[in-house]
Protein backbone atom coordinates (compact mmCIF):
# COMPACT_ATOMS: atom_id res chain seq x y z
CA UNK A 1 0.00 0.00 0.00
CA UNK A 2 1.20 3.50 -0.79
CA UNK A 3 0.79 6.35 1.67
CA UNK A 4 0.25 10.06 1.10
CA UNK A 5 0.19 13.32 3.02
CA UNK A 6 -2.80 14.62 4.96
CA UNK A 7 -2.76 18.39 4.81
CA UNK A 8 -0.74 19.87 7.64
CA UNK A 9 -1.28 16.91 9.98
CA UNK A 10 1.41 14.43 10.95
CA UNK A 11 -0.47 11.49 9.48
CA UNK A 12 0.24 9.34 6.44
CA UNK A 13 -3.06 7.95 5.11
CA UNK A 14 -3.27 4.99 2.80
CA UNK A 15 -4.02 6.01 -0.78
CA UNK A 16 -7.18 3.89 -0.56
CA UNK A 17 -9.74 4.51 2.17
CA UNK A 18 -12.48 2.02 3.07
CA UNK A 19 -15.93 3.56 2.64
CA UNK A 20 -18.70 1.94 4.67
CA UNK A 21 -21.69 3.21 2.68
CA UNK A 22 -22.18 0.34 0.20
CA UNK A 23 -21.51 -2.72 2.32
CA UNK A 24 -22.79 -6.14 1.20
CA UNK A 25 -26.36 -6.91 2.25
CA UNK A 26 -28.16 -10.04 3.27
CA UNK A 27 -30.54 -11.57 0.72
CA UNK A 28 -34.09 -10.32 0.38
CA UNK A 29 -36.48 -11.25 3.17
CA UNK A 30 -39.78 -13.04 2.88
CA UNK A 31 -41.35 -9.89 1.42
CA UNK A 32 -38.82 -9.91 -1.42
CA UNK A 33 -37.16 -6.68 -0.32
CA UNK A 34 -33.47 -6.08 0.25
CA UNK A 35 -33.11 -3.87 3.33
CA UNK A 36 -30.16 -1.47 3.54
CA UNK A 37 -29.81 -1.93 7.30
CA UNK A 38 -29.37 -5.72 7.00
CA UNK A 39 -25.62 -5.73 6.44
CA UNK A 40 -23.97 -9.08 5.73
CA UNK A 41 -21.71 -8.55 8.72
CA UNK A 42 -19.46 -11.62 8.37
CA UNK A 43 -18.65 -10.76 4.75
CA UNK A 44 -18.34 -7.02 5.39
CA UNK A 45 -15.99 -7.71 8.30
CA UNK A 46 -13.81 -10.03 6.21
CA UNK A 47 -13.62 -7.32 3.55
CA UNK A 48 -12.59 -4.68 6.08
CA UNK A 49 -10.00 -6.93 7.70
CA UNK A 50 -8.53 -7.81 4.31
CA UNK A 51 -8.21 -4.12 3.48
CA UNK A 52 -6.55 -3.31 6.81
CA UNK A 53 -4.27 -6.33 6.59
CA UNK A 54 -3.13 -4.99 3.22
CA UNK A 55 -2.35 -1.52 4.48
CA UNK A 56 -5.60 0.49 4.47
CA UNK A 57 -5.56 2.75 7.53
CA UNK A 58 -8.60 5.03 7.05
CA UNK A 59 -12.24 3.94 7.41
CA UNK A 60 -15.17 6.25 6.69
CA UNK A 61 -18.77 5.90 7.79
CA UNK A 62 -21.69 8.17 8.76
CA UNK A 63 -24.64 8.33 11.12
CA UNK A 64 -27.12 7.68 8.30
CA UNK A 65 -25.28 5.01 6.28
CA UNK A 66 -27.19 1.76 5.92
CA UNK A 67 -30.16 3.34 7.68
CA UNK A 68 -28.06 3.85 10.80
CA UNK A 69 -26.50 0.36 10.90
CA UNK A 70 -23.05 1.15 9.47
CA UNK A 71 -21.51 2.71 12.57
CA UNK A 72 -22.59 -0.15 14.82
CA UNK A 73 -21.17 -2.71 12.40
CA UNK A 74 -17.88 -0.82 12.22
CA UNK A 75 -17.56 -0.71 16.00
CA UNK A 76 -17.93 -4.48 16.14
CA UNK A 77 -15.71 -5.12 13.12
CA UNK A 78 -12.78 -3.20 14.60
CA UNK A 79 -12.54 -5.43 17.67
CA UNK A 80 -9.63 -7.83 18.05
CA UNK A 81 -6.82 -5.35 17.43
CA UNK A 82 -8.06 -3.70 14.25
CA UNK A 83 -9.07 -0.42 15.87
CA UNK A 84 -5.45 0.36 16.64
CA UNK A 85 -4.51 0.04 12.97
CA UNK A 86 -6.87 2.64 11.50
CA UNK A 87 -8.22 6.14 11.80
CA UNK A 88 -12.01 6.25 12.05
CA UNK A 89 -14.06 8.95 10.38
CA UNK A 90 -17.77 9.55 10.71
CA UNK A 91 -20.15 12.43 10.07
CA UNK A 92 -22.57 14.59 12.00
CA UNK A 93 -26.08 14.70 10.46
CA UNK A 94 -26.50 18.36 11.39
CA UNK A 95 -29.83 18.56 9.58
CA UNK A 96 -31.27 16.44 12.42
CA UNK A 97 -30.42 19.13 14.98
CA UNK A 98 -32.73 21.91 16.12
CA UNK A 99 -30.73 22.87 19.22
CA UNK A 100 -27.06 22.80 20.20
CA UNK A 101 -27.93 20.01 22.64
CA UNK A 102 -28.83 17.87 19.63
CA UNK A 103 -25.22 18.01 18.45
CA UNK A 104 -24.11 16.52 21.76
CA UNK A 105 -26.84 13.90 21.60
CA UNK A 106 -25.97 12.83 18.06
CA UNK A 107 -22.25 12.62 18.75
CA UNK A 108 -22.98 10.68 21.91
CA UNK A 109 -25.02 8.17 19.93
CA UNK A 110 -22.19 7.80 17.45
CA UNK A 111 -19.58 7.22 20.13
CA UNK A 112 -21.84 4.56 21.63
CA UNK A 113 -22.47 2.88 18.28
CA UNK A 114 -18.78 2.83 17.43
CA UNK A 115 -17.86 1.90 21.00
CA UNK A 116 -15.17 4.55 21.03
CA UNK A 117 -14.20 7.26 23.52
CA UNK A 118 -13.19 9.58 20.67
CA UNK A 119 -13.58 9.84 16.88
CA UNK A 120 -10.38 10.55 14.97
CA UNK A 121 -11.88 12.51 12.09
CA UNK A 122 -15.33 14.08 12.38
CA UNK A 123 -17.14 15.72 9.47
CA UNK A 124 -20.15 17.95 9.13
CA UNK A 125 -22.08 15.87 6.63
CA UNK A 126 -22.98 16.92 3.09
CA UNK A 127 -22.82 20.69 3.47
CA UNK A 128 -24.75 22.66 0.87
CA UNK A 129 -26.60 25.96 0.56
CA UNK A 130 -29.52 24.52 2.51
CA UNK A 131 -28.04 22.94 5.61
CA UNK A 132 -24.80 24.91 6.01
CA UNK A 133 -26.45 28.24 7.00
CA UNK A 134 -28.78 26.46 9.43
CA UNK A 135 -25.96 24.59 11.15
CA UNK A 136 -23.71 27.65 11.16
CA UNK A 137 -26.37 29.88 12.68
CA UNK A 138 -27.22 27.23 15.25
CA UNK A 139 -23.62 27.42 16.46
CA UNK A 140 -22.16 24.18 15.14
CA UNK A 141 -18.65 25.63 14.92
CA UNK A 142 -18.65 26.83 18.53
CA UNK A 143 -19.95 23.42 19.54
CA UNK A 144 -17.27 21.66 17.49
CA UNK A 145 -14.57 23.72 19.16
CA UNK A 146 -15.75 22.37 22.50
CA UNK A 147 -15.84 18.80 21.20
CA UNK A 148 -12.28 19.21 19.94
CA UNK A 149 -11.14 20.66 23.25
CA UNK A 150 -12.64 17.91 25.38
CA UNK A 151 -11.31 15.19 23.09
CA UNK A 152 -14.55 13.67 21.83
CA UNK A 153 -13.32 14.36 18.29
CA UNK A 154 -9.75 14.56 17.08
CA UNK A 155 -10.01 16.68 13.94
CA UNK A 156 -12.84 18.55 12.24
CA UNK A 157 -13.74 18.52 8.56
CA UNK A 158 -16.75 18.60 6.27
CA UNK A 159 -18.11 16.80 3.24
CA UNK A 160 -19.48 18.95 0.46
CA UNK A 161 -22.11 18.88 -2.30
CA UNK A 162 -22.61 22.32 -3.82
CA UNK A 163 -20.91 25.05 -5.84
CA UNK A 164 -17.36 26.37 -5.52
CA UNK A 165 -18.36 29.78 -4.13
CA UNK A 166 -20.01 28.13 -1.12
CA UNK A 167 -16.98 25.87 -0.71
CA UNK A 168 -14.79 28.97 -0.37
CA UNK A 169 -17.22 30.50 2.10
CA UNK A 170 -17.23 27.42 4.33
CA UNK A 171 -13.45 27.15 4.42
CA UNK A 172 -13.17 30.85 5.27
CA UNK A 173 -15.73 30.51 8.07
CA UNK A 174 -13.40 28.76 10.50
CA UNK A 175 -9.79 27.91 11.26
CA UNK A 176 -10.93 24.66 12.88
CA UNK A 177 -11.00 22.74 9.61
CA UNK A 178 -8.27 20.15 9.12
CA UNK A 179 -9.73 18.42 6.08
CA UNK A 180 -12.58 18.30 3.62
CA UNK A 181 -14.25 15.68 1.45
CA UNK A 182 -15.38 16.39 -2.10
CA UNK A 183 -16.84 14.49 -5.03
CA UNK A 184 -14.21 14.47 -7.75
CA UNK A 185 -13.58 12.24 -10.76
CA UNK A 186 -12.67 12.67 -14.40
CA UNK A 187 -16.28 13.53 -15.27
CA UNK A 188 -16.64 16.05 -12.43
CA UNK A 189 -13.68 18.36 -12.92
CA UNK A 190 -15.97 21.39 -13.03
CA UNK A 191 -18.95 20.14 -11.01
CA UNK A 192 -19.50 21.04 -7.35
CA UNK A 193 -16.18 22.01 -5.70
CA UNK A 194 -14.34 20.58 -8.70
CA UNK A 195 -10.66 20.91 -9.47
CA UNK A 196 -10.74 24.51 -8.23
CA UNK A 197 -11.93 23.28 -4.87
CA UNK A 198 -9.26 20.59 -4.73
CA UNK A 199 -6.52 23.11 -5.39
CA UNK A 200 -8.01 25.82 -3.15
CA UNK A 201 -8.34 23.54 -0.13
CA UNK A 202 -4.84 22.17 -0.57
CA UNK A 203 -3.43 25.71 -0.79
CA UNK A 204 -5.13 26.45 2.55
CA UNK A 205 -3.35 23.47 4.12
CA UNK A 206 -6.40 21.21 4.30
CA UNK A 207 -6.26 17.52 3.52
CA UNK A 208 -8.59 16.65 0.65
CA UNK A 209 -10.43 13.34 0.63
CA UNK A 210 -12.06 12.35 -2.64
CA UNK A 211 -15.40 10.56 -2.59
CA UNK A 212 -17.25 9.11 -5.56
CA UNK A 213 -14.10 8.58 -7.67
CA UNK A 214 -16.28 6.28 -9.82
CA UNK A 215 -19.22 8.69 -9.82
CA UNK A 216 -21.40 6.49 -7.64
CA UNK A 217 -20.38 3.40 -9.62
CA UNK A 218 -21.30 4.92 -12.98
CA UNK A 219 -17.73 4.70 -14.27
CA UNK A 220 -17.46 1.10 -13.12
CA UNK A 221 -20.38 -0.21 -15.17
CA UNK A 222 -19.96 -1.83 -18.57
CA UNK A 223 -19.39 1.27 -20.72
CA UNK A 224 -21.36 2.18 -23.84
CA UNK A 225 -19.87 0.78 -27.07
CA UNK A 226 -18.38 4.14 -28.04
CA UNK A 227 -16.53 4.41 -24.73
CA UNK A 228 -15.42 0.79 -24.72
CA UNK A 229 -13.90 1.30 -28.17
CA UNK A 230 -11.72 4.10 -26.80
CA UNK A 231 -10.45 1.95 -23.92
CA UNK A 232 -9.77 -0.91 -26.34
CA UNK A 233 -7.89 1.40 -28.71
CA UNK A 234 -5.71 2.62 -25.85
CA UNK A 235 -4.86 -0.95 -24.89
CA UNK A 236 -4.06 -1.83 -28.52
CA UNK A 237 -1.73 1.18 -28.71
CA UNK A 238 0.03 0.13 -25.50
CA UNK A 239 -1.16 3.16 -23.57
CA UNK A 240 -1.59 2.57 -19.85
CA UNK A 241 -0.65 -0.36 -17.66
CA UNK A 242 -1.23 -3.83 -19.16
CA UNK A 243 -4.74 -5.06 -18.44
CA UNK A 244 -5.88 -1.75 -16.95
CA UNK A 245 -9.67 -1.67 -16.48
CA UNK A 246 -12.02 1.34 -16.75
CA UNK A 247 -12.21 1.30 -12.96
CA UNK A 248 -8.45 1.48 -12.60
CA UNK A 249 -8.26 4.25 -15.21
CA UNK A 250 -10.69 6.30 -13.10
CA UNK A 251 -8.91 5.68 -9.80
CA UNK A 252 -5.46 6.33 -11.26
CA UNK A 253 -6.75 9.66 -12.60
CA UNK A 254 -7.68 10.74 -9.06
CA UNK A 255 -4.50 9.43 -7.46
CA UNK A 256 -2.43 11.26 -10.07
CA UNK A 257 -3.02 14.59 -8.33
CA UNK A 258 -0.70 15.22 -5.35
CA UNK A 259 -3.36 17.37 -3.65
CA UNK A 260 -5.48 14.25 -3.07
CA UNK A 261 -4.83 12.83 0.40
CA UNK A 262 -6.79 9.64 -0.23
CA UNK A 263 -9.77 8.41 -2.15
CA UNK A 264 -12.69 6.56 -0.63
CA UNK A 265 -14.19 3.53 -2.28
CA UNK A 266 -17.54 2.14 -1.15
CA UNK A 267 -16.87 -1.52 -1.86
CA UNK A 268 -19.61 -4.14 -1.88
CA UNK A 269 -17.71 -7.36 -2.63
CA UNK A 270 -14.44 -8.97 -1.64
CA UNK A 271 -13.39 -8.90 -5.28
CA UNK A 272 -13.72 -5.12 -5.33
CA UNK A 273 -11.58 -4.82 -2.21
CA UNK A 274 -8.88 -7.06 -3.66
CA UNK A 275 -8.88 -5.19 -6.97
CA UNK A 276 -8.75 -1.73 -5.38
CA UNK A 277 -5.88 -2.72 -3.10
CA UNK A 278 -3.95 -3.86 -6.19
CA UNK A 279 -4.81 -0.66 -8.04
CA UNK A 280 -3.59 1.45 -5.12
CA UNK A 281 -0.30 -0.41 -5.06
CA UNK A 282 0.55 0.59 -8.63
CA UNK A 283 -0.82 4.14 -8.72
CA UNK A 284 0.61 7.38 -7.45
CA UNK A 285 0.87 11.13 -7.86
CA UNK A 286 2.27 12.28 -11.17
CA UNK A 287 2.61 8.82 -12.69
CA UNK A 288 0.17 9.25 -15.57
CA UNK A 289 1.82 10.21 -18.81
CA UNK A 290 0.49 12.73 -21.31
CA UNK A 291 -0.77 9.95 -23.56
CA UNK A 292 -2.74 8.40 -20.68
CA UNK A 293 -4.25 11.73 -19.69
CA UNK A 294 -5.20 12.27 -23.33
CA UNK A 295 -7.04 8.93 -23.41
CA UNK A 296 -9.09 9.89 -20.38
CA UNK A 297 -9.84 13.28 -21.95
CA UNK A 298 -11.17 11.53 -25.07
CA UNK A 299 -13.33 9.26 -22.92
CA UNK A 300 -14.67 12.27 -21.03
CA UNK A 301 -15.63 14.05 -24.22
CA UNK A 302 -17.23 10.91 -25.62
CA UNK A 303 -19.36 10.54 -22.51
CA UNK A 304 -20.40 14.19 -22.77
CA UNK A 305 -21.38 13.59 -26.39
CA UNK A 306 -23.90 11.00 -25.23
CA UNK A 307 -25.81 13.52 -23.08
CA UNK A 308 -29.36 13.89 -24.45
CA UNK A 309 -30.26 17.26 -22.85
CA UNK A 310 -27.82 20.07 -23.64
CA UNK A 311 -28.25 21.68 -20.21
CA UNK A 312 -25.16 23.52 -18.94
CA UNK A 313 -26.62 24.25 -15.47
CA UNK A 314 -26.36 27.99 -16.09
CA UNK A 315 -29.49 28.36 -13.92
CA UNK A 316 -31.05 31.05 -16.10
CA UNK A 317 -34.30 29.08 -15.78
CA UNK A 318 -34.29 29.58 -12.01
CA UNK A 319 -36.10 30.36 -9.91
CA UNK A 320 -38.96 28.48 -11.50
CA UNK A 321 -42.23 30.17 -10.44
CA UNK A 322 -43.53 26.73 -9.46
CA UNK A 323 -40.38 25.59 -7.63
CA UNK A 324 -39.24 22.97 -10.17
CA UNK A 325 -35.49 22.24 -9.89
CA UNK A 326 -35.00 22.10 -13.64
CA UNK A 327 -31.16 21.77 -13.84
CA UNK A 328 -31.12 19.08 -11.13
CA UNK A 329 -33.78 17.06 -12.90
CA UNK A 330 -31.96 17.32 -16.22
CA UNK A 331 -28.66 16.29 -14.60
CA UNK A 332 -30.24 13.17 -13.09
CA UNK A 333 -31.90 12.29 -16.40
CA UNK A 334 -28.69 12.83 -18.38
CA UNK A 335 -26.66 10.64 -16.03
CA UNK A 336 -29.23 7.87 -16.24
CA UNK A 337 -29.19 7.90 -20.04
CA UNK A 338 -25.41 8.14 -20.37
CA UNK A 339 -24.40 5.62 -17.72
CA UNK A 340 -27.43 3.33 -17.83
CA UNK A 341 -28.58 3.41 -14.21
CA UNK A 342 -32.32 4.01 -14.24
CA UNK A 343 -32.68 2.50 -10.77
CA UNK A 344 -30.29 5.04 -9.25
CA UNK A 345 -31.93 7.85 -11.21
CA UNK A 346 -35.30 7.04 -9.70
CA UNK A 347 -33.74 7.06 -6.24
CA UNK A 348 -32.01 10.44 -6.80
CA UNK A 349 -35.21 11.86 -8.25
CA UNK A 350 -37.06 10.68 -5.18
CA UNK A 351 -34.66 12.66 -3.00
CA UNK A 352 -35.97 15.91 -4.47
CA UNK A 353 -38.66 17.59 -2.42
CA UNK A 354 -42.25 17.01 -3.56
CA UNK A 355 -42.56 20.57 -4.83
CA UNK A 356 -39.31 20.42 -6.80
CA UNK A 357 -40.13 17.60 -9.22
CA UNK A 358 -41.18 17.82 -12.85
CA UNK A 359 -44.85 17.14 -12.13
CA UNK A 360 -45.09 20.67 -10.68
CA UNK A 361 -44.47 22.22 -14.11
CA UNK A 362 -47.48 24.28 -15.29
CA UNK A 363 -45.98 24.83 -18.76
CA UNK A 364 -45.84 28.60 -18.27
CA UNK A 365 -42.85 28.77 -20.62
CA UNK A 366 -40.77 31.26 -18.63
CA UNK A 367 -37.83 28.83 -18.60
CA UNK A 368 -37.86 28.31 -22.37
CA UNK A 369 -37.92 32.06 -22.98
CA UNK A 370 -34.60 32.56 -21.12
CA UNK A 371 -32.73 29.30 -21.89
CA UNK A 372 -29.49 30.15 -23.78
CA UNK A 373 -29.37 26.59 -25.16
CA UNK A 374 -32.91 26.83 -26.54
CA UNK A 375 -33.87 23.60 -24.79
CA UNK A 376 -37.47 22.42 -25.08
CA UNK A 377 -37.67 22.47 -21.30
CA UNK A 378 -41.37 21.65 -21.00
CA UNK A 379 -41.09 18.62 -23.28
CA UNK A 380 -38.01 17.30 -21.50
CA UNK A 381 -39.62 17.75 -18.08
CA UNK A 382 -42.56 15.65 -19.28
CA UNK A 383 -40.20 12.96 -20.52
CA UNK A 384 -38.23 13.03 -17.28
CA UNK A 385 -41.33 12.68 -15.14
CA UNK A 386 -42.49 9.68 -17.14
CA UNK A 387 -38.99 8.17 -17.07
CA UNK A 388 -38.50 8.52 -13.34
CA UNK A 389 -41.98 7.47 -12.27
CA UNK A 390 -42.52 4.23 -14.20
CA UNK A 391 -43.96 1.70 -11.79
CA UNK A 392 -45.30 4.23 -9.31
CA UNK A 393 -48.74 3.60 -7.86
Amino acid sequence: MKYRTFGSLDYRPSALGFGAMRLPLLPAGADGKVVASRIDEPLATRMLHYAIDHGVNYVDTAYVYHEGASEGWLGRALKGGYREKVKVATKLPQWKATTVADFDRLLGEQLERLDLPSIDFYLLHSLDSGNWPKARDLGVLRWAETALSDGRIGHLGFSFHDEFALFEEIIAASDLWSFCQIQWNYMDEENQAGTRGLEFAAEKGLAVIVMEPLRGGQLARTPPAKIEALWDAAAADGVGAPGVTPVEWALRWVWNRPEVSLLLSGMSTMEQVEQNVRYADRAGAGVLGEDEIAVIARVREAYRGLVPIACTSCNYCLPCPNGVKIPDIFAIYNDAEVYGHRDLAQMYYGWLEDGERADQCTQCGECEAVCPQKIAVIEWLERAQAYFCVGDG
